[in-house]
């Protein structure tokens, strides 16, 4: 999710560029007001927002079941493998430490000593507060990292993605993605007010049958892929996309914020993975709140587009800078990443077993790698509920994944796998996946549990 390039803020030309374009931006984005009409008085409480309906029913139909909310409980400790929930402990899979460096001793020294020094916040925008020597830091390291000429790097990931390909592309261009890229991807393309086509996840035939039919009829073209899929664990053809990207004249992005420390021998990403020349993908987006146990996102690529982003992206110019310990601690991460390549091992074998011991089992992991991404696809989201719910019983932390996040007929357990797992933990929790899968299958559907619960024959 960025990467940067150090322009003069302070000239005067440039002062009236990042003006003038903010000012065009401002304009393209502007949606025409509606027109003020009378309305039901109930439309204006905000119960009656989209979606608001659908959450309350779920939530009584799992209450009527016995089922707890498994979602936003609050953690006493730091969460990695393990965890301590209400007071007790917990093999956990709901983490994104894929390495297991947040708390490590080497990143928490750095990220007291940028506190000594700088404080707890950049205080404001980089533009106006100026830059830290922990930022200029970091996006050296990334842009090394991804052997582009620099970095930038900004408070959100989620908002890097948003705000990089909503400064980049224009009505008169296109985005192609993947049909399970992140929500960020489709909302910076809306964004842009670019035309959008999604095609078939990892399909290159169908992205190639998209861009002969259609890539001529536009300005600018951007392809957007992830490394590592968040919700299935696998990742696209780096190669056969690099080639399409030079066939059709278009720039190339890959969201690696899940690939980074986990793809490739060594943990660089996709391009290692693939073992495709990184310098062939235009611009390399990733997180810094995963393996780098941090908070925030980049982008890394050419000089010329990094310095664009840093004049004219919102979501950098009118956002804070990236906190000076955040900063500190991503780039200790990072180094420990390169200088331990055994935790990237660690990680694999751990993703490697539990992918195993699932498939012995016969659960679905649908199409995952088995690296530190892998899903138990089981259906509907009640089911997905109650089977996170009764592993939550048995000690063992992992979130459901349920519409509209992913189909209804795909709801899942996802697990994330870490470097810290041990084989036991990996073992139990699978055999206990499997055997509380088979309860509730035995036990008939959900909606014949419903209706017991509510007396009905």
């Amino acid at each position: 999710m960025s990467n940067p390039a150090r322009p003069d803020g302070g000239r005067a030309a440039l002062a009236g560029f990042v003006t003038n374009r903010l000012g065009r931006n401002a304009n393209r984005q502007a949606a025409p007001r509606p027109e003020a009409k009378a309305t039901d008085a109930s439309v204006q409480k905000f119960e009656s927002l989209p979606g608001y309906r659908e959450l309350r029913l779920q939530r009584s139909a799992a209450d009527l079941i016995g089922l707890g909310n498994p979602f936003f409980r609050v953690h006493e400790t730091r969460a990695g493998a393990t965890t301590r929930i209400a007071g007790k402990g917990f093999v956990n899979f709901s983490s994104y430490d894929y390495l297991g460096l947040n708390g490590h001793p080497d990143v928490s020294e750095a990220a007291r000593r940028a506190i000594d020094e700088y404080g707890t916040s950049a205080s404001a925008s980089r533009i106006v507060a100026g830059e830290r020597p922990g930022h200029l830091r970091l996006e050296q390291a990334l842009a090394d990292h991804y052997e582009t000429e620099a970095c930038v790097v900004m408070v959100s990931g989620h908002a890097t993605n948003v705000t990089t390909i909503g400064a980049i592309l224009e009505p008169a261009d296109v985005i192609f993605h993947d049909s399970l890229c992140h929500n960020s991807i489709v909302t910076g393309a809306q964004l842009s007010g670019a035309q959008r086509r999604s095609f078939a996840h990892n399909d290159l035939d169908a992205l190639e049958t998209l861009l002969g039919a259609t890539r001529h009829e536009h300005r600018r073209a951007l392809i957007v892929v992830e490394g590592l899929y968040s919700m299935d664990g696998d990742a696209p053809d780096l190669a056969g996309l690099v080639a399409l990207k030079q066939r059709y004249d278009a720039w190339l992005m890959v969201d690696d914020a899940h690939g980074l420390g986990v793809l490739g021998r060594t943990g660089i990403g996709l391009a290692e993975h693939c073992d495709v020349d990184s310098r062939l993908v235009d611009i390399w987006m990733g997180t810094l709140s995963k393996t780098l146990s941090s908070c925030g996102g980049y982008i890394a690529g050419p000089a010329a587009l990094i310095e664009y982003l840093k004049c004219t992206a919102g979501g950098f110019i009118y956002s804070v800078g990236l906190s000076p310990p955040l900063a500190a601690a991503a780039d200790a991460s990072l180094a420990l990443l390169q200088a331990e390549p055994h935790r990237v091992e660690r990680l694999r074998q751990n993703g490697h077993l539990f992918l195993s011991c699932a498939k012995k089992h016969g659960l679905d992991t649908g199409t995952s790698l088995g690296l530190a991404v892998i899903p138990v696809i089981v259906g509907d989201s009640l089911k997905s509920v109650t089977l996170s719910d009764r592993l939550y019983k048995r000690g063992i932390n992992v979130q459901p994944i349920i519409h509209p996040a992913v189909p209804e007929r795909s709801s899942r357990l996802r697990f994330f796998i870490t470097s810290e797992h041990t084989p036991e933990q990996i073992r139990e929790t699978v055999t206990a996946v499997a055997e509380e899968l088979a309860e509730i299958e035995k036990g008939g559907s959900l909606i014949e549990q419903l209706m017991a619960k509510r007396g009905k024959p």
